[in-house]
């Protein structure tokens, strides 16, 4: 469960890093980040957004919403210490970073990353896959002894997308060796 708050944390920081963003809006580049399967939903990102603030890594503000409404929003604020956390976290690269959960997040905020710290986790994500390709080649190998075909074809279809993974990856690899 720590490395999903991480990777909240971590991906929140990093838009607020950006600009501030009220609750609607840090929701639907969250839904961005992570992926239409890991839709984000407002009871796990208020509580998370409570907590940073309470932790002063990030700070509310009251605007008006404009328009005919006289109401306010609630708009975040990432702070200093906001901003050394977002630090730390990207240049945290251990084995839950190559993970599935993490992973695309570490990547959209590779920006202010190391290189050093780039090529930690690229590396990783990428023995992480040779490893999964290689179980589910040898899974479809044993196809033959009467695995469902429906299983066999999501097994297939998941090696095609980790060779697939695994290419891109080589890529950022030697890109990211040439630039330093």
């Amino acid at each position: 469960m720590r490395s999903r708050a991480e990777s909240l944390e971590l991906a929140l920081l990093g838009l607020l890093n950006e600009e501030p963003l009220h609750g609607y809006a840090l929701r639907k580049r969250l839904n961005i980040v992570f992926g239409p399967l890991r839709a984000l939903s407002f009871s796990v990102l208020y509580p998370q957004l409570r907590r940073m603030s309470e932790a002063a890594l990030i700070e509310q503000l009251e605007v008006p919403k404009g328009g005919r409404s006289k109401r306010s929003r609630l708009v975040y604020r990432i702070t200093p210490k906001g901003r050394q956390r977002f630090g730390e976290l990207t240049e945290s690269a251990n084995p839950e970073a190559w993970e599935d959960e993490s992973f695309e997040v570490h990547v959209a905020f590779f920006g202010p990353t190391s290189t050093r710290n780039r090529l930690r986790i690229l590396e990783g994500r990428q023995r992480r896959l040779k490893e999964r390709a290689e179980i589910l080649r040898a899974d479809l190998e044993r196809s033959a002894l009467g695995l469902d075909r429906y299983l066999v074809e999501w097994r297939s279809h998941s090696l095609e997308t980790a060779e697939r993974e695994i290419a891109w990856l080589e890529k950022m690899i030697a890109s990211e060796r040439k630039a330093s």
